[in-house]
This record gives structure tokens, C-alpha cells and sequence, in this order.
């Protein structure tokens, strides 16, 4: 016979701050509700998972001040839900409002199969917290308890949540006289968190606990060397052995060895089979390593999951304590602990995982071809090529050192961030346009490109490092250098394919992340690969004459107009002086350069001397420009400007969000501004779903936006992130915008 429980066990996430439980994936979340459906329903009236809502998106809890004594809170239930009034309470969480009893209004008379005759509320509430704030308290937080259930026959466990309301100034009046309370509810510390009494049955221990009481969880360094872990699971609770994990989530050189679980009890689990479990308190020893010895403090993240005995398994749950370790000698990282038992599916997927990584980034190099910024550079060389007349075996040579150009260039860009961020930096893709000085330097290699295709000078054999002649036969020197300069221009382009390859590659082992950053290198590479290899290609090129030499001439335009962006952007980071520094090294450049060509074939000390000058004087603002100071943000009309706490806030009132991530920088982003964002349709869908616009600024280096960027698995700009109103999961949207998707996207989360 199957039998109804009483409560559902899932994650739930809320857009207040609150203690309740993380969120968890959605797979897991869909397998958990899936398994309550079986046990909560008859064979006839089986739940379909997907229908059953989020507790914040069940029970939607807002709050105000009426006055400096006088707090409500509304309760938004959604159709086909209910609350018992019983199970509410209200109490300060952090002492700077003396409060009376919560006190509710009558609810809807219903005879409940677990708690017997009780009171419900359907549709909405308000519960009314009456007393005093403390003197001089502006903001009070509070903490509710409540508990309500589905009609398909799902109960939600007890929950708590916290919440701060912004207190009025106070007035002169004495605080009104304590009020009886209609629940006759008074909350306590008893095992059960609740003392409960008033027109409902008094709720015995056998009620599941709010996790943090169910399971506690702390963590000592008992030495430079080791950790001591402990869980202490409530009386009839019991902790899975192999259902947890560990890892260090802030702390620089320091690793985990593998846990030394104690001897655990056989257990005959309904819901995992035969399990090892701990029904008493456990203490887990746990071995570290550190590259550095002095004493700091490190947050340790440990992730778990538990039972109540004959009761609801609770979903995985995630703490983290600070732990102190004291100083000590430096010891070797230990290896890498085994894969949990949790994580077991996400391995079995990981080759498949590696293999969309490398063809996403494949195919994201192979768009970024087509990107503005990388256009020229390959047309320039592809072309040089057919009017070398050369033979297949040196087209053939070509293509290798321009490919081994590009990965070279690939796998230093990638061994910097992946060794920069394991030293705690936060860094995503296009970092290096986040610094003035690559800027601006770059803007003196797209000038000195174009001055060279305008015949202004000839990068000839005394700089034949740098490469010779972009559009004329070139070594393997300049071959390499070729390749070098298209991954550098690259870098403000976010391709098609390559966000998700990214992502990946930025959360992998070493040797995983690397292979993911040299398939972008070959996919940025393949056309030139194919024209030297393949002499179908090869013949797709029109034939060498003497157009060549227009068409050289031609493409220096497009090196001056990315120069001016480039001095653009740095305008954006550095102000208008910035800008004027950079013409003067720029004129400079010129300058030294047009000099030097000038006394190529001549053999004056003296002259080269000052051309060598010039050009050591125009590196000088290259030098002045980081001496400048950010000037103020602006925000785009329209818009407000990112903070996370701005956008808790506006969660918190159940608003809707569309948050814009984007640089100044990202050749992307300012296409689908212009595109899509710019325009009428885009501010009508904001304004008809009453949606707020959020936008950060990531030109420059912000890590409150970087932290977000992780949150949500980009690795750099852009992302679009929609929150829907009234609470739920966010949706992100593709990096290439669309007209209809975003409307869509807005229209959904009205």
C-alpha cells in the first residue's frame, strides 16, 4: 500500500537572505520530487513534478513597516496551495524589535489527516508583528516559520526564513500594550524549533526539523596539518557516509587529502538501498596540505545529506565555516580526493562533456574568423599567399607556423589565467582588455600595421622578429608573429560556441583546460590550414595581379578604425586624457617610424639615433596612461546600475530583472546593444512587464561583477541573465541576442 507522506523533500531558493536551503540542480531537484510523487500518491493521481512549485514561488513573502511598532507580512499563495495557520510563527532574528506574538486572522476551517481539525489560508494573508523597535534601530531583521502544502497531496517540510524590513523613524508614542495572540504560538528551542498550541494540535518531535537543526555542522584545525570535521545529527536523524563532499572555497595554497570516515552502521535505506550511515555524532579526520605555512584562515564548503528515521530524506545540504589553521611548515598539496558517490553521474558524463567542450571550442574559433577584428588580419595573409606564387610544400609551411602561432599564443593565454586564477584571481576571457596599458599598446600595433600597408614603412630585417610584410612572402618568423596578432585581436570577440567551452575549460583540470583553449587556437586557425593544405581551397582565391597592391593599400583602413576604438575604449577607462596621451604616442610612432624608413638604406648613426629616440618617447604615455585615475561610471538611460544588494532588493519586492553584463571592450556586447537592446521593442517589453533594466560595466576590472559572472558559469562578457517576477530560477540567454528571444524572455518572466 503506498503511503502519503506528509512532507515533500526538495530544494528551495528565495530571494531574501535567508537560512533555508541551497538550491540544488535541476536534474536532482525533478529525480527528488519525482520519488515523493510515488510516495505521496495513489496510483490514480500520480504527480507530475514539473507542476509542483518552489517554496518562495508557493508562499511568496513580502514585508513593511506600517509603522516603527507595527510590522506585516504578506503571504502571495499560489493557486492550488495553502498554509496551516498553526505552523506560522514570527520572531526577531537579531533583537532590534521587541515583539508580541504574531498575530493572524481566522483561517478556513479544514480537518487535516496528520494534524486533525486546523486552520488554512488560500490565496493570501497578512500576519501582523505589533511591538517596539530598539532606540536607534533603523532596519530589524525577522525570522518566519511556516509550513503549507499542495492540493496534489505534497507537503513542504517547515521552513524559516529572514528577512529585513527598513524601520521608520520613531515616534513619541509609547509603544501600544501586548496584544493577545491569536495563535497562542510562542517560539522556543526545542528540538522541534516550535512550541505550538492555540486551535491546532500540539506538533510532536516525529515533525521533520529545519535542516540546521537536524544536522549540525562544525570544523576545527586541530593542527597546521589536519582538520577535524564534525556532524552531529539530531536524535532519530541519520548522516549517508558516502553522500558528501569537501573543498576549500577561499584560501590560497591549501588542499584536502581524502576524509577518514569512522566505521559506520549498516542501514537498509528506502530510498538508497543498502547504505553505510551515522546515527550519532561523527568525528572525520581530514589531512591538508599548504604551499605557504603562516597561519590564515580558510572557508571550508562541505556538502551532505541525511534522513529522518521513518520520516523524509532531506536534499543535499551545503555549510561553510571558517576554519583557522594555525602557522605551521609547508607541505605538499595532497591528491585530489575521490569523486563522491554524489557526483557519480556527472562523471560518467565527463567524456561526452570533454567532447562538446572541444567541438564548441572548435567551432568558436573557427566564427571568430569571421569577427571584424580578425577579418583583415586572415584576409591579409590569405592573400598574401596567392600572390606569392610559392609551392604547395611552402603554402604548406605557411600554414604550420601561422598555426603554431596561434596555439602558442592560445596556450599562454590560457596557462595565464588558469595559473592566475589558482592564485585567487578573478579573471575571465578579454581580461587583459580590462588593462589601460594593453589598450593602448595594441592601438600602436593596429597603427603600425596600417602605416606599413599604407607604404609609410617596411617591416624589413631589422625588426624580421616581428615579422616582414603581412601581404608579401614571409618566414616562418613572420608567419608565427601573424598568428600571434590574430589571438590578440581576438580577444575583445566572444563567439558563437565558445561561452560554454570556456566555461569548462575555466573549471578543468590543467591539461583539460588546455586542450580546450588549443581547439580554439585550431579553430581560429583552420581556414589558413585549409588554403595551404588543400589546394581545392587554395584555388577558391582570386588570382595575383596587380590589384594586390590596392587591395593592400585598402586594408590599412580597417587597422586605423580599430586603432580609433581601441583609444575609444581606453577613453571609456582612463577619461579624455587618456585619449590625448595616446594620440601624442601615436604621433610619435609615427613619426620614428616614417624617420626610420627614411634612412633604411643609408648608413647615419647619428639619424637612427633620433628615430630610435622618437620611438622610445612614444612608449612614454603608454606609461602615463596607467598613472590615471577611473573616472565616474555612468549609467546608460534607462538603466540602473548593478549591485548585487540592488538587485536582492528588487527580487526581495518580487519585481522582474533583465541584468545586461557587458564592457565597453566586447565587440559583441555593443552589437547586440545596437541590435536588439537600443531599440523600441526592447524598452516596450521593459516597461509593458514592468521589468526593471540592470547593467554592469566589466571595461574595467570589477570583481562584484566577476563573482556574478561565476555564479552564473560565463567566463567573461556577455551574459543576459533574466530574473522572473515574484522569485524562481533565472533564465540566461544566448551571447548572440535576438529580438524575439528577448521578448520572449520578458514576456515569460512577467
Amino acid at each position: 500500500m503506498i503511503r502519503r507522506e506528509p512532507f515533500a523533500t526538495f530544494a528551495v531558493s528565495t530571494p531574501f537572505r535567508t537560512a533555508s536551503a541551497p538550491s540544488m540542480p535541476a536534474s536532482l531537484l525533478r529525480f527528488l520530487l519525482f520519488c515523493t510523487a510515488l510516495l505521496a500518491a495513489s496510483p490514480s493521481h500520480a504527480v507530475d513534478p514539473d507542476d509542483l512549485l518552489p517554496i518562495d514561488q508557493a508562499f511568496a513573502l513580502t514585508a513593511r513597516a506600517e509603522s516603527d511598532q507595527r510590522i506585516v507580512f504578506h503571504f502571495r499563495i499560489a493557486e492550488g496551495y495553502y498554509l496551516y495557520r498553526h505552523r506560522m510563527g514570527a520572531e526577531s532574528a537579531d533583537g532590534k524589535f521587541k515583539a508580541d506574538p504574531l498575530q493572524l486572522p481566522p483561517g478556513e476551517a479544514y480537518t487535516d489527516e496528520f494534524f486533525g481539525d486546523v486552520e488554512t489560508y488560500r490565496d493570501s494573508v497578512e500576519a501582523v508583528l505589533a511591538g517596539s523597535p530598539v532606540l536607534g534601530a533603523r532596519e530589524a531583521s525577522f525570522t518566519l516559520r511556516y509550513q503549507g502544502c499542495a492540493d496534489v497531496g505534497v507537503c513542504y517540510p517547515p521552513h524559516k526564513q529572514t528577512i529585513s524590513v527598513a524601520l521608520p523613524a520613531a515616534t513619541a508614542l509609547p509603544a501600544p500594550a501586548a496584544t493577545s495572540n491569536p495563535l497562542g504560538l510562542t517560539l522556543g528551542q526545542q528540538s522541534s524549533g516550535l512550541q505550538l498550541g492555540g486551535t491546532g494540535p500540539l506538533v510532536t518531535d516525529s515533525l521533520p526539523l529545519p535542516e540546521d537543526e537536524a544536522f549540525a555542522f562544525d570544523a576545527i584545525a586541530v593542527s597546521s596539518s589536519e582538520l577535524l570535521l564534525r556532524f552531529t545529527p539530531a536524535p532519530g536523524y541519520y548522516l549517508y557516509q558516502d553522500r558528501s563532499s569537501f573543498r576549500i572555497i577561499e584560501g590560497e595554497g591549501v588542499g584536502l587529502g581524502a576524509p577518514r570516515w569512522p566505521q559506520a552502521t549498516p542501514h537498509a535505506d528506502e530510498h538508497f538501498g543498502e547504505v553505510l550511515v551515522y546515527f550519532d555524532q561523527v568525528e572525520l579526520p581530514m589531512s591538508i596540505g599548504r604551499r605557504d605555512g603562516g597561519a590564515q584562515r580558510v572557508m571550508l564548503e562541505a556538502t551532505f545529506q541525511g534522513c529522518q528515521t521513518d520520516g523524509v530524506c532531506y536534499p543535499p545540504m551545503t555549510r561553510v565555516v571558517a576554519v583557522d589553521l594555525p602557522a605551521g611548515e609547508a607541505t605538499a598539496l595532497p591528491e585530489t580526493p575521490p569523486t563522491s558517490p554524489m557526483d557519480a553521474g556527472k562523471s560518467s558524463l565527463g567524456f561526452l562533456a570533454l567532447l562538446a567542450a572541444l567541438g564548441g571550442a572548435l567551432i568558436g574559433g573557427l566564427v571568430l574568423n569571421l569577427m571584424p577584428c580578425v577579418l583583415p588580419i586572415l584576409s591579409l595573409k590569405a592573400l598574401g599567399l596567392a600572390s606569392s606564387g610559392e609551392s604547395r610544400e611552402k603554402a604548406r609551411s605557411h600554414a604550420l607556423w601561422y598555426t603554431a602561432g596561434v596555439l602558442t599564443t592560445f596556450a599562454a593565454v590560457g596557462l595565464a589565467v588558469i595559473g592566475l586564477r589558482a592564485a585567487g584571481e578573478a579573471l575571465g576571457w578579454g581580461f587583459q582588455l580590462q588593462q589601460p596599458i594593453f589598450v593602448a599598446a595594441l592601438a600602436y600595433v593596429m597603427l603600425a600595421i596600417g602605416l606599413s600597408l599604407s607604404g609609410v614603412f617596411t617591416l624589413g630585417a631589422g625588426v624580421a622578429g616581428l615579422g616582414q610584410n603581412l601581404t608579401q612572402k614571409s618566414g616562418p618568423a613572420g608567419d608565427f608573429f601573424t598568428g600571434v596578432l590574430a589571438v590578440v585581436v581576438a580577444s575583445p570577440c566572444t563567439a558563437p560556441f565558445m561561452g560554454t567551452a570556456l566555461a569548462f575549460a575555466f573549471a578543468a583540470p590543467t591539461a583539460l583546460a588546455l586542450a580546450v583553449f588549443l581547439a580554439l587556437g585550431l579553430g581560429l586557425a583552420l581556414p589558413f590550414l585549409l588554403i595551404g593544405f588543400v589546394p581545392a581551397f587554395a584555388r577558391m582565391l582570386p588570382r595575383p595581379g596587380a590589384w594586390m597592391d590596392g587591395f593592400k593599400q585598402a586594408m590599412a583602413f580597417p587597422m586605423y578604425l580599430t586603432a580609433v576604438w581601441l583609444a575609444w575604449v581606453l577613453g571609456k577607462q582612463r577619461g579624455v586624457d587618456a585619449v590625448a596621451l595616446l594620440l601624442i604616442g601615436v604621433v610619435l610612432l609615427a613619426a620614428a617610424l616614417w624617420w626610420l624608413e627614411r634612412l633604411r638604406h643609408q648608413s647615419r648613426p647619428l639619424s637612427r639615433a633620433l628615430g630610435v629616440a622618437l620611438l622610445l618617447l612614444a612608449l612614454l604615455p603608454l606609461w602615463a596612461v596607467t598613472r590615471l585615475e577611473t573616472p565616474s561610471a555612468t549609467v546608460t538611460e534607462g538603466s540602473v546600475a548593478y549591485s548585487a544588494d540592488r538587485l536582492q532588493a528588487l527580487r526581495s519586492e518580487g519585481r522582474a530583472v533583465f541584468v545586461n553584463m557587458t564592457a565597453d571592450w566586447c565587440v559583441t556586447c555593443k552589437a547586440n546593444e545596437r541590435r536588439v537592446l537600443a531599440g523600441d521593442a526592447f524598452r516596450d517589453g521593459l516597461a509593458s512587464t514592468a521589468t526593471v533594466y540592470m547593467k554592469g560595466d566589466w571595461t574595467n576590472v570589477d570583481p562584484a561583477i566577476t563573482a556574478f559572472l561565476q555564479e552564473h558559469g560565463a567566463v567573461g562578457v556577455p551574459l543576459y541573465v533574466m530574473y522572473p517576477a515574484g522569485g524562481g530560477e533565472p533564465l540566461v540567454l544566448p551571447l548572440v541576442l535576438s529580438e524575439s528571444v528577448v521578448l520572449e524572455a520578458l514576456g515569460a518572466a512577467r
